[in-house]
């Protein structure tokens, strides 16, 4: 019973410790809004490691993850006036940022770029775990998620990496929750098909 008890007491906690900081979120943007330019560049030291290593995740390298999340910083300030706080700030940017990551991949599919480039870069970019082999294992999850498809690994970078709810997930791809589930499911069974040529 004590255990059922604390195990409820740490799942209540989660959106307790976020409330606070999406309340200095909305604050920050608001005077962002105003014109304070020390507030935008708080919000983005706020979140721009967070968006880096998502972008990361997506794109496959550095430096189009970089490119990635500038394009996304500029239109988070440009569209600060249009922030309703209808979804959390993090939520908001998040959508932008896959938006932004979409936009890459066309543009690259029109120049006819390789999409094998870069991907020493991206494991060496995400947070890898102490040691060899742990560090081995997060290196192949890494380009086991290059090769699935845009969707799948956005879908899968979301909720596994971002920890993302599975509301959160449908308002930032503007889907219903039940196309997130369904999308969710096969992306993970993709993922472990993939994985297994590196088994």
């Amino acid at each position: 019973m004590e255990e059922n008890r604390l195990g409820a007491q740490q799942l209540s906690s989660g959106p307790m410790r976020e409330k606070p900081a999406q309340d200095e979120d909305n604050a920050l943007v608001k005077r962002a809004a105003a014109g304070d330019g020390k507030a935008f560049h708080q919000l983005i030291d706020r979140h721009s490691q967070r968006l880096f290593r998502l972008a990361a995740s997506l794109v496959g390298n550095a430096t189009d993850a970089e490119d990635v999340l500038q394009e996304t910083l500029a239109g988070a300030y440009r569209g600060l006036g249009k922030y309703e706080a209808r979804a959390s700030f993090k939520t908001w940017l998040t959508r932008i940022l896959v938006t932004q990551a979409a936009k890459w991949r066309r543009d690259r599919a029109r120049r006819g770029a390789s999409t094998s480039s870069g991907q020493a870069g991206m494991a060496e970019d995400v947070a890898v775990a102490d040691g060899a082999a742990a560090s081995e294992r997060r290196m192949d999850v890494q380009a086991a998620l290059k090769r699935l498809s845009a969707e799948h690994r956005e879908v899968l970078v979301l909720r596994e990496f971002e920890q993302m709810s599975y509301e959160e997930i449908a308002d930032v791809l503007d889907v219903p929750r039940g196309t997130v589930e369904s999308r969710l499911f096969r992306a993970r069974q993709e993922l472990k098909e993939k994985l297994k040529a590196y088994l």
